[in-house]
């Protein structure tokens, strides 16, 4: 976790640099590394004006291959294809059976389109390590890259096989499987997200939105639950979910209007509450635009 001593002193080394004092050029790279944050373009710039110099590089020893590494994933971030290429040149000079060094070359032929390449990289990389989660994640990533989203879940789900407790893989898969319109899939990986992660409120939201879209009675009256959930895990301020409580009430509402069924009156309530709380942010944080909202929100709460 990135603590804000750190965070402020990563900014304050950055602002010398960029004011062109480059003594603590090796301190400012070892904090991006040792604090996992992208700082691509900078990370970039001022890393290859490091190891294109050679009396400051020979001083790193063995820490110079570290920066190699860190340098050329900057780079691809960037586009640098060509200083890249020259790191990961070095790299594999220095330690040409290193499966992570191959990481690299895979991850370089895939910012150049060599699809085909990348792949039989990667294929022969995870011969030697099947379990390796970065290479398998990179095969998802690529199908992503191209288009093929079957191809991508087909990847996740074997991932999953594995790393069953990666909650952003779980997430990632509901998204394509929803860009899909596999919404059934979606809503499993979601209900697997809030059993692992119940006081999630994102995981409630996106739950919530795929109800809603898959419509229905049973799915409408699950999504004003979750949406409700959401804002209480949110601290009540969640506009998405109060907008999807009010938009749920309402489709709720409707229904059972068209289907003769005696209406909710914690439909009606649930609604409205929504509805004031929702006049009550735009009126203290976008008050011109609350006299577009207001008469949206009361047909909504006359509808329920």
């Amino acid at each position: 976790m990135v603590g804000v001593g750190d965070q402020v002193e990563l900014d304050r080394l950055e602002k010398q640099l960029d004011a062109g004092r480059k003594d603590d050029i090796v301190k400012y790279i070892d904090l991006v590394r040792k604090l996992k944050v992208r700082r691509s373009e900078k990370v970039a710039v001022h890393g290859l004006a490091l190891l294109n110099n050679p009396s400051s590089a020979s001083k790193l020893g063995d820490e110079v291959w570290n920066v190699y590494e860190q340098v050329a994933i900057a780079a691809m971030d960037t586009n640098n294809l060509e200083a890249a290429k020259e790191c990961i040149g070095a790299l594999m000079r220095k330690f040409p059976d290193s499966n992570r060094v191959g990481r690299l070359e895979g991850m370089w032929m895939e910012a150049n389109g060599y699809w085909q390449q990348a792949e039989k990289v990667y294929a022969t990389l995870l011969e030697a390590t099947p379990a390796d989660p970065f290479l398998l994640k990179r095969k998802v990533a690529m199908a992503k890259a191209q288009g093929n989203y079957s191809g991508a879940v087909d990847s996740l789900n074997k991932y999953l096989e594995t790393f069953m407790a990666d909650h952003d893989a779980w997430r990632e898969l509901a998204e394509l499987y929803t860009s899909l319109l596999m919404y059934k899939q979606a809503a499993f990986c979601y209900e697997e997200l809030i059993l692992g992660q119940p006081t999630n409120a994102l995981y409630h939201l996106g739950y919530a939105e795929l109800l809603y879209t898959m419509g229905g009675l049973e799915n409408l009256r699950a999504a004003k639950k979750y949406y409700a959930a959401t804002i209480e895990l949110s601290g009540g301020r969640n506009i998405r979910a109060l907008y999807g409580v009010v938009l749920s009430g309402t489709a709720i509402s409707q229904l059972l209007k068209q289907t003769r069924s005696r209406n909710e009156e914690e439909s009606m309530e649930i609604v409205t509450l929504a509805s004031s709380v929702l006049k009550r942010e735009y009126k203290s944080k976008a008050p011109r635009k609350l006299p577009l909202l207001s008469p949206l929100l009361e047909k909504a709460v006359s509808a329920s």
